[in-house]
């Protein structure tokens, strides 16, 4: 109940969010063996406990990838979606090697079958 309540909150407020203007953007698709409703929630929970929490994050989303959405333009090779925007390139090294996105890896990594990376430094 308190997990449900804290996401809650966390949703509201992130809807309050303005979008940064300058930054890096971290994005990463998780393309799962046991793509199970189930899995997947399973990752993306594993992203907000873990990840979310780590300093230097401007915006934070996951989710499931949305199935509805299949225009041929549509990447569908993946089931969960990770977005995590930085304030700065300094903010994204240190994430790389905190404690916590390494925990992160090892707990989920076994359910992996793919894993695509896309870094872009963006200022506007």
């Amino acid at each position: 109940m308190l997990r449900s309540l804290a996401l809650s909150a966390f949703v509201f407020l992130g809807s309050c969010q303005t979008m940064p203007t300058q930054g890096l953007a971290h994005d990463v698709y998780f393309e799962l063996v046991d793509a199970s409703p189930t899995a997947r929630q399973r990752l993306v929970d594993s992203c907000y406990d873990k990840l979310a929490p780590i300093p230097g994050i401007r915006f934070f989303a996951a989710g499931d990838r949305d199935e509805g959405l299949s225009r041929p333009v549509n990447d569908q090779a993946f089931h969960v979606g990770l977005h995590v925007y930085f304030v700065d390139r300094a903010a994204h090294d240190a994430y790389q090697d905190d404690p916590r996105h390494l925990s992160f890896i090892e707990d989920n990594r076994g359910n992996w079958k793919s894993v695509r990376v896309f870094d872009a430094v963006f200022s506007r």
